[in-house]
């Protein structure tokens, strides 16, 4: 290796990292992006009314696959409005800060 000294290549140690559990991942995830609960909620409560009006469907004669097709366009369209949201949020995040403005002293 010419030109690097071995003190700037840093070996990686597998004892520094302790192994992030399941919650402490979530709870990670979700102070650097706070849409993550969010999603995982409304996943949930998709699934859970999806559950519920299927069965009110299924008695007034409605067949299994219309209702998957027209409950897929409804997901969908809360997974677009969602991210829809997600982007709005980060662009207000990122340029809401005060304008930095320099002046040159002449």
């Amino acid at each position: 290796m010419s030109g690097v000294s071995e003190k700037t290549i840093q070996r990686w140690d597998p004892a520094e990292y302790e192994a992030e559990t399941g919650s402490d991942k979530l709870k990670r995830k979700a102070k650097e992006d706070p849409f993550v609960p969010v999603g995982i909620l409304g996943c949930i409560a998709a699934v859970g009314y999806g559950a519920i009006t299927y069965k009110r469907h299924r008695r007034q004669g409605m067949s299994t696959s219309i209702f998957l097709m027209k409950f897929r366009v409804v997901a969908q369209s809360m997974v677009v409005g969602a991210m829809t949201l997600g982007v709005c949020y980060s662009l207000y995040k990122q340029f809401s800060g005060k304008p930095e403005i320099e002046f040159q002293k002449k």
